[in-house]
C-alpha cells in the first residue's frame, strides 16, 4: 500500500477522467468553474449533511476565490470520499498522511443516470445538443485551447437564448430608426440624428418593463448569453447596453454603433471593434447591412467590419433605407452603384438580398414617390418583415447548423495545435522554432489541410491565430488524441442524426 505524505494524493487517470466528466456536468455555465448554486445542486448527490459540505467548500475553495477550478473540484471530492468513510472533515484532514486506497471517487447518488442519459431521453433537441456539447466537444475544445484561439466556451444561456438580429452600417443609415419602426416606440437609450448617435452596442431584449442595464453587470449574469464578452475587457463592456423593450418577444435586436468613416475613422476605438461585431455575428440569426442613397461608399473600417462576418454569408441581408429620398432615376443610379460596392467586399458569388425602402414611421410623400414605387416600398417592407417572422421559425435549425460549424472548427482547432506540437523540438532550439513555425503559418496551416484533406476556407483566419498564438509557449501543447477526434466525428455523423430522427414530426 503506498503511502503518501499529505491527505489528498494526486489520484489515477481513471479517477481523474471520471471527475473531468462530473466536473463538465456540475459546471452548468461552461466556463469552467464551479459556483456556489453549481455545487449546491451537485454536492447533494453525496447525501452529506449541509455542515459537512460547508466544510469541504471552506477546505477546498483555499484561496477563497468563491468558486472551484478543477483542481479544487478534485480536492472537494475526495474530501468528500473521505467525509462519506467516516473521516471528520476539518483542518486537520489536511495534515495526516493517508494512502492513496483510502480515497476513491466518491458515492454520488443518481449521476450514473444523469451521465448515461441516452439521446431519447431528453425533452428537446435543445437539451440533446447541450448534452453532446459537455460530453463531447466540450472536452476537445478544452484539450486544444479552442475557447482561446476561436470561440468563448458556450453556456446553457447560449443554447436557450432567443434569436438575435444585428444591424450595422455607417452612422446616420437608420439603425436606431428601423428598430423604433420595429417596435412602434422608443426605447430606453435610442437617440436620432444626422451626426454619429448610437455610441455603444445596445441590445433590445423582451422585458416587462422598459429599463436599460450596462454591460458589465450584463456579462456577469449567468441567464443570459452574454458572459463571452467579458474577453474584450472593460472598455467595450463600459460602451454597451441591455434594454428591455416590452413588444419583443421572439427576437432580440442589437443596434451597434454607426461604422465611421474620413477622418472619424483614424481615431482609434478604445475596444477591438471588429472582434466584437465577429462575436454577435456567430451568435445572431439575421444580420442587416444598412445603406442609405446618400452612403454608398464602404469605408476602410466598413470593410474590415464586414470581413469580420466572414463564415456567417447566409445571413446576411442588405436594406437600401431611405429610398424615398431620390426620385425614380436615381433609385436605379443607386441600386447599381450599391450592388458593384457590394460586389467589391462579399466575396461570395451569388447575389445578395437587398430590401428596399423607407422603414421609419414617418408616411411617404406620395407626390415625390411614383406608385409604381410606393408599391414596391410596400412589397418589400412585406418581405423583410417575413424574414423577421420566420426567424424564431428557423431559430432551431439555426442552432444545429451553428452547432455543427463550431465542432467542425474545433476539429480542425485540435489538428492545428497538435500539428504545431509535433512541429516542435524535443530539447534545444525551442524558442527558435516556435518563431519560425508563427513566422511560417500559413505554410503549416496548408501542411495540416493536405495532411487530413480539410477544406481550406474552414481553416480560421491566419492574423488572428499568430496573434494568439504569440501569447503561448507551444511545447506546452497538447498532442493529438484520435479518440477524441473519433468522438467528435461520431457525434457527428450518429449522434445529431439520431437526435433529429428523434424529434422530427412523428406522421411524416
Amino acid at each position: 500500500m503506498e503511502v503518501v505524505k499529505g491527505p489528498l494524493p494526486s489520484c489515477s487517470k481513471e479517477d481523474q477522467q471520471i471527475y473531468k466528466e462530473w466536473f463538465h456536468l456540475a459546471d452548468s455555465d461552461g466556463d469552467g468553474r464551479i459556483t456556489g448554486n453549481d455545487a449546491t445542486k451537485f454536492f447533494a448527490m453525496s447525501n452529506l449533511s449541509r455542515q459537512e459540505l460547508k466544510q469541504v467548500w471552506a477546505l477546498a475553495d483555499s484561496k477563497r476565490q468563491g468558486f472551484l477550478g478543477f483542481t479544487e473540484f478534485i480536492t472537494a471530492m475526495q474530501l468528500v470520499s473521505l467525509a462519506q468513510s467516516g473521516h471528520e472533515v476539518n483542518s486537520e484532514i489536511m495534515k495526516n498522511p493517508l494512502s492513496t486506497d483510502d480515497i476513491k471517487p466518491p458515492t454520488m447518488e443518481g449521476i450514473d443516470a444523469l451521465l448515461a442519459m441516452p439521446l431519447n431521453a431528453v425533452t428537446s433537441i435543445i437539451d440533446g445538443l447541450k448534452k453532446l456539447y459537455i460530453e463531447k466537444l466540450k472536452p476537445l475544445e478544452a484539450a486544444y485551447r479552442f475557447n482561446d484561439f476561436v470561440s468563448p466556451a458556450l453556456t446553457n444561456s447560449d443554447f436557450d437564448a432567443k434569436p438575435m438580429v444585428m444591424l450595422l452600417g455607417q452612422y446616420s443609415t437608420g439603425k436606431t430608426t428601423f428598430i423604433k419602426h420595429l417596435l412602434r416606440c422608443n426605447y430606453p437609450g435610442a437617440h436620432i440624428g444626422p451626426e454619429p448617435t448610437t455610441d455603444r452596442f445596445i441590445v433590445v431584449m423582451s422585458g416587462t418593463d422598459e429599463r436599460s442595464i450596462p454591460g458589465n453587470t450584463v456579462a456577469v449574469q449567468a441567464d443570459m448569453p452574454f458572459s463571452g464578452l467579458t474577453t474584450f475587457g472593460g472598455a467595450f463592456l463600459s460602451n454597451a447596453n441591455i434594454v428591455y423593450a416590452q413588444l419583443l418577444d421572439e427576437i432580440t435586436i442589437v443596434d451597434t454603433p454607426g461604422v465611421l468613416s474620413g477622418e472619424k475613422q483614424r481615431m482609434q476605438r478604445s475596444y477591438d471593434f471588429t472582434g466584437v461585431i465577429s462575436w454577435f455575428a456567430a451568435k445572431c440569426d439575421l444580420i442587416l447591412l444598412l445603406f442609405d442613397p446618400h452612403k454608398l461608399d464602404i469605408s476602410d473600417e466598413f470593410k474590415r467590419v464586414i470581413a469580420s462576418l466572414r463564415g456567417n454569408d447566409d445571413k446576411i441581408r442588405v436594406v437600401l433605407n431611405k429610398a424615398d429620398q431620390v426620385d425614380t432615376q436615381q433609385l436605379m443610379r443607386v441600386y447599381g452603384a450599391l450592388m458593384w460596392s457590394l460586389g467589391k467586399v462579399l466575396n461570395t458569388p451569388e447575389v445578395v438580398r437587398v430590401y428596399i425602402g423607407s422603414f421609419n414611421d414617418k408616411p411617404i410623400d406620395e407626390e415625390t414617390v411614383s406608385p409604381m414605387f410606393l408599391d414596391l416600398f410596400e412589397k418589400e417592407q412585406d418581405d423583410l418583415l417575413m424574414d423577421l417572422v420566420d426567424i424564431p421559425k428557423k431559430a432551431c435549425d439555426r442552432r444545429i447548423n451553428e452547432f455543427v460549424k463550431r465542432a467542425r472548427a474545433a476539429k480542425i482547432n485540435a489538428y492545428i495545435i497538435s500539428h504545431l506540437k509535433k512541429e516542435m523540438p524535443a530539447l534545444m532550439g525551442k524558442s527558435k522554432a516556435q518563431q519560425r513555425l508563427i513566422d511560417n503559418l500559413e505554410d503549416e496551416f496548408a501542411k495540416v489541410q493536405r495532411e487530413f484533406h480539410l477544406p481550406a476556407g474552414d481553416f480560421p483566419n491566419v492574423e488572428h491565430f499568430k496573434q494568439v498564438l504569440n501569447g503561448y509557449s507551444i511545447d506546452k501543447f497538447e498532442k493529438l488524441k484520435p479518440k477524441m477526434i473519433q468522438a467528435v466525428d461520431d457525434m457527428l455523423g450518429y449522434e445529431i442524426p439520431e437526435l433529429l430522427k428523434t424529434f422530427r414530426n412523428p406522421y411524416a
